[in-house]
């Protein structure tokens, strides 16, 4: 489905497809594990605690698709969904990246998981760099951010947990996001601003879902 499709239609599209069939498919904690690449993915990265997994329950509408958890990096893998039925596409939520009590030889693992999907992967068409709101980009985010840079794969800027911080420092936030995706090569120009509590932004990202997998 080609971004330049009215955004009604991409509407009723992505609506159909997410309140459809979504079912995990595995998970990979290397890439020889990995599935097929006989579809389009879509992956979701952040820090760990970005919120990525209530997100992910938000968009797909359902309350435990992924795993939450009050422990920050409980995710250690690559874990497949497959989105459709006939499938689709996948969404893929990674391991979150920068939690400092994960032990260095752990959290070397993740990042080299992350890395080498991330630069790899033929069937990715666009990741998700999600950033907590109250927080703002950090330097591990830009260091993720580079290598799609480098390895030219295309990344929307998801800023979460808007409903945690007040609206003036939110529009702080976003201007400031928003100036730094436009000096990045791979980044799309439009930040989008999510809640997984209050469900904002949601229908925004799943059209930026729906657009990314053509």
């Amino acid at each position: 489905m080609s971004e330049d499709a009215p955004e009604a239609e991409l509407e009723e599209i992505s609506r159909k497809l997410f309140s459809g069939r979504i079912t995990f498919l595995k998970s990979a904690p290397s890439l020889q594990f990995l599935p097929a690449a006989d579809a389009h993915e879509v992956a979701f990265a952040g820090r760990s605690n970005v919120g990525k997994s209530s997100l992910l329950n938000a968009l797909t509408n359902r309350r435990d698709l992924a795993r939450t958890s009050n422990t920050p990096g409980r995710t250690q893998e690559l874990n497949f969904f497959d989105v459709g039925e006939p499938l689709r596409f996948r969404l893929v939520d990674m391991p979150g990246y920068g939690f400092a009590k994960a032990p260095k030889d752990v959290a070397r693992k993740w990042r080299y998981l992350v890395n080498d999907y991330l630069r790899g992967r033929q069937a990715l068409k666009r990741a998700l760099v999600l950033v907590d709101s109250r927080h703002g980009l950090k330097d591990i985010d830009r260091e993720v951010m580079k290598m799609l840079d480098d390895a030219a794969v295309s990344y929307h800027l998801v800023l979460t947990k808007a409903d945690k911080i007040k609206a003036s420092d939110l529009q702080s936030v976003k201007k400031s996001t928003t100036l730094e995706a436009s000096k990045r090569p791979a980044a799309h120009p439009e930040v989008i601003v999510t809640s997984s509590e209050t469900g904002l932004g949601i229908d925004r990202l799943r059209r930026a879902v729906v657009e990314a997998i053509g």
